[in-house]
């Protein structure tokens, strides 16, 4: 047998689609098929339950909200009772924050508008499917200490990479995998500056445009960290660990004794700045 034979392919990331719309299944089945991934779908609730029930992986979970007999929260919580932990984004019309609260109060790691573009999909399931081989490739400055199971631990902070989770003094953080993914990215270079740019980009990919102009995207950004900060407040209202230098982006700050918190407290801002300012942007 040559070496090329005995080399396995890598297997495609299996998708489940779950929706009663099988129009709409279908044409993101096929969408999804062509870029490469796996995908199995079901019309309703029963279905995807079963095919857990019976054992079969997956690598993620597209669920809509409102199908008849079982909902899409009913599934989503059936599936993390019974001990499946696949990662589930939810593809709805509902808009409301109650329901995107709800869902991610379950164990959803994501909440997304039906309406939007098939990018959009494809880049919140690449966070998925790449996230946690990247969290640990991603280089030790700053890293934090991962164990066994590859969580991560920062100070207080904890971020479970395999189901895509935040957990602040023990309380779960409701962030979905855009949100994730930026403090993920920051606490990996805890102590250095990152920037506007940098943050959008882990979101909309690497020279997206958004916005008006070349700068558009920084409103964009300023609307994450605001959002992320609230989260975490939910959890601790003392929470300040996010400090901004106005113009140029942001910084995940340790505590002295905190890993890391020794080069945190010597790197310094953008240019030499010596200081950062927090709750500005």
């Amino acid at each position: 047998m040559s070496l090329a034979a005995s080399v396995q392919e890598p297997q495609p990331a299996r998708v489940v689609i779950v929706d009663d719309d099988d129009l709409f299944r279908e044409s993101l089945g096929l969408n999804l098929v062509e870029e490469g991934y796996d995908v199995v779908d079901f019309p309703d609730g029963e279905s995807v339950l079963t095919f857990f029930g019976d054992g079969n992986p997956a690598d993620a979970v597209l669920l809509d909200w409102r199908m008849p007999g079982l909902d899409g929260l009913g599934v989503l919580r059936r599936l993390r009772e019974t001990r499946v932990e696949t990662p589930v984004i939810f593809l709805t019309m509902l808009s409301d924050e109650i329901y995107e609260e709800a869902a991610l109060k379950w164990g959803a790691v994501d909440f997304i508008d039906k309406s939007r573009r098939l990018q959009i999909i494809l880049g919140r399931l690449k966070l998925i499917t790449d996230g946690a081989k990247a969290l640990v490739g991603a280089g030790t400055h700053g890293a934090g200490e991962a164990d066994a199971a590859g969580n991560v631990r920062r100070g207080p902070l904890e971020l479970r990479l395999g189901i895509h989770r935040a957990y602040w003094r023990e309380g779960q953080v409701d962030l979905t995998l855009s949100e994730f993914a930026i403090i993920r990215f920051m606490v990996t270079r805890s102590g250095r500056d990152v920037t506007y740019r940098q943050i959008y980009d882990i979101v909309r990919g690497k020279d997206f445009v958004a916005g008006f102009g070349e700068e558009g995207y920084r409103a964009n950004v300023r609307s994450f960290i605001k959002r992320i900060r609230k989260k975490f407040r939910d959890v601790d209202e003392d929470f300040d660990r996010i400090d901004n230098y106005p113009g140029f982006g942001y910084r995940w700050r340790d505590e002295p004794g905190e890993v890391g918190a020794e080069a945190s407290a010597s790197a310094g801002g953008p240019a030499g700045q010596a200081g950062a300012r927090t709750e500005v942007e």
